[in-house]
């Protein structure tokens, strides 16, 4: 199955190398007493683990052998089928941004084994985060966990929609290594093939003492050019050259101390001719991206306790036609945090305390040439038991250097019903300051295909979320079903506005009110023992309040549907269809819900050789005139192909 709600056939070898990954706490610390040995345990929804169904919030999850089965490019891909996720296209020439529960993607914090990754000052949001999303080696990951509804009471600013944590494969004892190739390519249309290649090696260096593993992942797409577009000179799919490499160490000092020392350097180049107004405009952006985390990990006899420092530097060269010059941009992300947890009495406390340090250099944008500022927070939260109801409180408190404080508090109950059966929910408050070039007024960013400037507003005012959830979910080992209702009320939503091809310089602005609410239903079902069906449906209202407008680029409806088929042991086989509702791509013009079809296989030919074979959108559905006359097209149907081998 795709979509698993506590399946029982995941190991729980599987989770131990997560919760290394994580490094957070011992494995004496499971708030969740009715917790069996089948359990898939999920930890980024309050920092310790609990079982998915009683977890304190909306959890889902993909794991290492799923993303294995499939063709999967960046994280976007990895989490598109998951309840309450929306792809949306950040800009028309392939790439990607995540939304949950129709939020921006703005809203969506994205960390990496627990700690955030962000270019957005370098990039800014109309790039589009697929520059974050793409500088994550697929192969490196263990599981991907999404976390739907406020987290700002754990992390801060920019979880107002939730959370999205990549959860990377860590060095064990044994030694072990993998090589893996995959080709994808469409069958229409010139270009678009994509190459893949991947190799892993990881063990012990020092038996007992130090363990080691380095991934090396690269990619390269050429552009895709298709009759669908309106100006034949131009690109819909962007050439694309990826080179990731991601290594780790682990040193362990005592029985009660370990260090990490994690480091990922990436390497992303993007050519293009955009389509401007009819004319091809050639955009070559080139990101080189290094992120270095060393943790300490204590697993003391009352506490655990983590201490951690992350370095992540983005440069960039954004040379497009569309500029005044060539851009030499670098962000540079500084961040020390440090957190305890541990029992007192019958009440598991968490707490901690981090500061981070943002400075941006950009020689086309900003005036000055350069900025940067400051934000520390404090947390602390508490989970405890009431008989058969859990409860987790907790409250961070955020200093912005421009901005000033905001406290974020949250409360989630989990009443448990029976083993299987509970209903939980919450409220929460959550926040998202300005970004630089949002509030900073030396900071112009072009737009409206060159014809126009955004300039930062200094008078903006943070955006601010009181959001609710009511679920029920119920679970056996055959099958499974979650349904959940909530609402977001946003208050000052940041936009960006609206070019009338007269102005030439435009500015954010603060949307009093604006409200996100809808449902979502997901569940799983066992037919017999060798196929199994998945299915998840989100439905969403979101408006602006104040003109009783919806928000652009947010459909309605979404849904997906797969069915699983273990046709032998060793061939697997899948199909799956996902549908994405009517939405305005711009405030009065809407486009046409659609739907497409993937299928694939994947055969064990020898021991440890993996062969995968499949067709994504295999209908060949195309987006209507109103998406294509902005450039958003969809990528034709594509086979993809691959092979990979472990020792």
């Amino acid at each position: 199955m795709f979509q698993h709600q506590g399946d029982s056939r995941f190991a729980l070898t599987q989770l131990n190398k997560a919760f290394m990954a994580i490094g957070l706490l011992s494995s004496s610390m499971v708030m969740a007493d009715t917790a069996t040995t089948d359990d898939v345990m999920v930890i980024t929804a309050s920092q310790t683990k609990h079982p998915e169904l009683t977890a304190p919030a909306s959890v889902s999850y993909i794991t290492r052998e799923e993303l294995d089965k499939l063709v999967v490019n960046d994280v976007a891909e990895a989490v598109k089928k998951l309840p309450g996720i929306n792809i949306n296209p950040g800009t028309p020439y392939g790439r990607n941004e995540i939304k949950i529960r129709g939020l921006d993607s703005d809203y969506t914090l994205l960390l990496i084994n627990g700690k955030r990754t962000n270019s957005r000052d370098a990039l800014t949001s109309a790039y589009g985060n697929d520059f974050d999303l793409s500088s994550i080696p697929m192969s490196a990951v263990e599981r991907i966990e999404v976390i739907r509804g406020p987290m700002s009471s754990l992390y801060g600013a920019d979880a107002l929609g939730g959370v999205v944590n990549v959860i990377l494969r860590q060095p064990t004892e044994k030694a072990e290594g993998a090589v893996g190739y995959q080709y994808e390519g469409p069958t229409e249309g010139s270009g678009g093939d994509v190459h893949k290649w991947n190799v892993y090696a990881g063990g012990s260096l020092i038996p007992d003492t130090l363990l080691g593993n380095i991934i090396i992942e690269q990619s390269s797409r050429d552009a895709w050019r298709t009759n669908q577009s309106l100006n034949p000179d131009s690109d819909v799919l962007e050439e694309r050259d990826e080179l990731n490499i991601f290594s780790s160490l682990k040193w362990l000092a005592t029985d009660q101390q370990d260090i990490d020392l994690d480091l990922i350097y990436s390497k992303d180049d993007r050519d293009a001719d955009w389509n401007n107004y009819g004319n091809a405009v050639n955009n070559v952006q080139k990101l080189e991206r290094i992120n270095a985390t060393l943790t300490h990990n204590g697993y003391w006899s009352k506490f655990d306790s983590r201490v951690r420092y992350n370095y992540e530097n983005s440069d960039l060269k954004d040379d497009s036609g569309l500029n005044t010059g060539v851009g030499d941009i670098t962000q540079t992300n500084n961040a020390l945090d440090g957190q305890l947890s541990g029992y007192v009495g019958s009440h598991l406390l968490t707490g901690g305390a981090e500061y981070r340090i943002t400075d941006l250099k950009n020689n086309l944008t900003l005036s000055k040439g350069s900025e940067d500022y400051s934000q520390s927070a404090v947390y602390l939260q508490d989970e405890f038991n009431i008989g058969d109801l859990a409860v987790t409180l907790g409250g961070r408190f955020d200093d912005h250097e421009v901005y000033g404080g905001e406290f974020s508090p949250r409360a989630y109950a989990v009443y448990s019903i029976t083993d299987n059966w509970v209903v939980k929910g919450g409220v929460g408050k959550a926040f998202k300051a300005p970004s630089l070039n949002q509030y900073s007024d030396s900071y112009a960013v072009l737009a409206c295909r060159g014809a126009c400037y955004v300039v930062g507003n200094p008078n903006l005012k943070a955006e601010t979320a009181v959001s609710y959830e009511l679920s029920t979910g119920y679970k056996t080992d055959s099958w499974g079903a979650t349904v959940t209702a909530f609402n977001n009320d946003i208050d000052d939503m940041i936009q960006a506005e609206t070019w009338d091809r007269v102005k030439k310089e435009l500015t954010y602005f603060n949307v009093k009110e604006a409200q996100v609410r809808g449902a979502e239903l997901s569940g799983w079902f066992d037919v017999t023992d060798t196929v199994s069906l998945s299915a998840n449906y989100m439905y969403t209202d979101a408006k602006d309040k104040t003109t009783d407008k919806e928000l652009t680029l947010t459909p309605k409806n979404t849904a997906n549907v797969q069915v699983d088929w273990q046709m032998l042991e060793s061939l697997y086989t899948y199909v799956s269809y996902q549908y994405t509702g009517e939405q305005y791509v711009r405030t009065d013009e809407k486009s046409d819900g659609y739907g497409t079809v993937d299928l694939g296989a994947q055969y064990e030919a020898i021991k440890n050789l993996n062969l995968k074979l499949g067709v994504t959108n295999l209908t060949n559905e195309k987006r209507d005139e109103t998406a294509v006359s902005y450039d958003y097209i969809m990528k034709s149907r594509s086979i993809y192909a691959g092979a990979s081998y472990a020792f």
